[in-house]
């Protein structure tokens, strides 16, 4: 009995070494059959030997390029592991491969791997063979073992067999894409026979050109506006064949491809110049819009003014304008805008006034023309901005302006009269304007405030006169270099200033007044306004005069109170402008006009009274 148990348990042991060893045995042999007809270079590196699958023969699925043969997984599966069955094969290894060979090698590799087929039917008979000298137990054993193989391959097969489907399909959507190559095509058609028919004589009516003149209309009303492959007709498909015909008999007519060519050369030698024509036209109508008063503009002034002028002169006084000493208290918070445009200065009012925690504390400063006065004094009367205080006055009651400086804008040559502008030069003139006050927040007309401005008066200047926002960080959109407006090739200028010294913008600007009065800088800006009248030194405005004028006195402020480019630029983050305690439409597409960047300025109109009943008789709407 312990012999029979001893004979039994060696022939198991046999039996298990003969199932490892075979599997090894036979990818050897087949390894051995594919490498015969090979070159040797495939032995050095068997990384690169690309295979066809069997189902290649009956041309089922289209193959795709494999990463190459791999080495089998050698596993030992013990027989108390039903679950451990042999996975032949994955998705990943299994992924269809594109043979890298042609012609002859094709029909060797077909031929070698039926071969390989044929040594795998012996070596399952072989198999089968010793799995009937089990005995009836072992048998059975091995035969379930068997099947659970067998089924998990067939798995393994359907799932290769999905996925190739499933990527065959995606091919197919792929080539399915809309596309834009028949509309480039049917564009080029026209311009050839556009060309053809400049070929034929004036007045000519022949068969030929009435056909052309056809065609061209027909691939005109084709094409239409369409931008894709995919929108376009069956009949427009159609009409493309028949354009191409009738380009053939062109063709066929005028063979001179050197004349062709010539004319082909001068149309679009005058579609390039139509195209800088139009690109001209576009630049001035743009900036000529940016200069003219719209008309909804020019109505809501003229109501007002006669409104104002209907009012006894003691109604035309501003309520807390008549406390002096809030006006000239030193210990508020003041703020001063220079503008003409009553919009402009309601939006900076209202946006301010909204967003101060303490509005009994802010004094808000509008200085504009005479012309203007009656019509935005009008405008606070009827619309008062709250707890805060304001102030209207006109540049004509700055008599000291005349008297002592004589007129100085005068001296600025520049056709663009928002360079001349008296009331944008107001602004080197502040301590003059306000001679009782210490500091001051300047605000552009074409700004809108979206966080409290209170926290400027804490801020240390450091023996500055001005804190301005840079604009001498590479990459901003707002980059500037001192070069860019002031000339360099003079000497005085060279010898003067650095021209890699950092620029920075108007638009929110802390001044502190004691400081200017102690250097004087009134005078600087107007010695260097006269040099500049009388040379080249710098462009006209007031940007390059206060690059010069607070040279080496400007204190950076942080990025985040003052975001420029909302007024040419509209690539900027919107995450910088929400967090932006002032945005400014810096630029010439002003948010109150036509030109405005749309998504821009939802930030302006959101404090624009439209149902004021001026508004709407004036047609002024979002």
């Amino acid at each position: 009995m312990k012999q029979f148990r001893r004979c039994q348990r060696i022939l198991i042991l046999s039996l298990l070494s003969l199932s490892v060893l075979a599997p090894i045995v036979f990818v050897s042999h087949r390894l051995k059959n594919l490498a015969s007809f090979g070159r040797k270079e495939f032995i050095e590196d068997l990384s690169t030997i690309k295979y066809r699958r069997d189902d290649l023969r009956l041309k089922a699925i289209h193959q795709e390029t494999g990463e190459g043969l791999k080495e089998p997984r050698l596993v030992v599966y013990k027989d108390k592991d039903p679950n451990s069955a042999i996975n032949f094969s994955s998705s990943k290894d299994n992924r269809d491969l594109k043979s890298s060979v042609t012609g002859g090698d094709t029909s060797n590799v077909l031929d070698n791997r039926n071969e390989n087929d044929y040594d795998k039917e012996e070596g399952d008979e072989q198999v089968q063979q010793r799995v009937t000298s089990y005995k009836s137990g072992e048998k059975e054993h091995f035969n379930s073992h068997l099947l659970e193989v067998t089924e998990e391959k067939t798995k393994e097969t359907r799932n290769v067999q999905h996925n190739l489907a499933r990527h065959d399909r995606g091919v197919r959507s792929q080539s399915q894409k809309a596309t834009d190559e028949k509309i480039r095509e049917m564009k080029d058609q026209l311009i050839r026979a556009k060309a053809y028919l400049n070929f034929a004589p004036p007045g000519s009516n022949s068969h030929l050109v009435k056909e052309l003149r056809l065609r061209i209309k027909e691939v005109e009303r084709a094409v239409g506006e369409h931008t894709k492959d995919s929108e376009l007709s069956r009949s427009a498909l159609q009409k493309m064949r028949h354009m191409e015909s009738s380009l053939s008999k062109a063709g066929q007519v005028y063979p001179d491809c050197f004349s062709m060519a010539t004319k082909l050369r001068a149309m679009t030698h005058t579609a390039e110049e139509q195209v800088r024509s139009q690109k001209k036209q576009t630049t001035y109508l743009v900036h000529l819009a940016a200069r003219t008063t719209p008309k909804g503009l020019h109505c809501l002034a003229m109501r007002l003014t006669s409104e104002y002028f209907a009012l006894e002169p003691e109604e035309r006084q501003l309520p807390k304008q008549q406390k002096l000493e809030n006006l000239q208290d030193p210990k508020l918070y003041h703020y001063v805008v220079f503008s003409d445009n009553i919009l402009a200065c309601a939006v900076v009012v209202s946006s301010t006034v909204s967003t101060v925690a303490e509005p009994e504390k802010i004094v808000l400063h509008v200085v504009t023309d005479s012309l203007n006065f009656p019509a935005i004094s009008m405008w606070f009367l009827l619309n008062p901005p709250g707890k805060a205080t304001i102030q209207i006055q006109s540049i004509d009651s700055f008599g000291w302006l005349f008297s002592k400086y004589n007129n100085p804008t005068l001296k600025q040559d520049s056709s663009d009269s928002r360079f001349t502008f008296q009331l944008n030069h107001l602004r080197f003139y502040l301590p003059e304007v306000f001679p009782a006050l210490d500091r001051i927040v300047l605000l552009d007309h074409d700004v809108v405030v979206q966080r409290d401005l209170s926290g400027l008066w804490d801020l240390n200047m450091k023996g500055k006169v001005i804190g301005a926002v840079e604009t001498c960080q590479k990459g901003e959109p707002s980059y500037r270099q001192m070069d860019t407006f002031i000339n360099f090739s003079d000497r005085f200028v060279a010898k003067s200033f650095d021209i890699n010294a950092c620029t920075w913008a108007f638009g929110l600007n802390l001044f502190d007044l004691q400081k200017w009065r102690k250097h004087n800088l009134t005078a600087v800006y107007h010695r260097y306004l006269k040099m500049g009248s009388e040379r080249p030194l710098w462009m006209a405005g007031t940007l390059p005069l206060g690059w010069v004028t607070f040279y080496k006195q400007t204190a950076a402020l942080d990025r985040r109170w003052h975001v420029l480019g909302l007024g040419y630029d509209s690539e900027l983050v919107p995450r910088d402008i929400e967090r932006a305690a002032v945005i400014h439409y810096d630029g010439i597409m002003k948010p109150w006009l036509d030109i405005a960047v749309g998504k821009y300025k939802r930030y302006w109109s959101k404090h624009v009274k439209y149902d004021h009943p001026y508004l709407q008789q004036c047609n002024i709407h979002e």
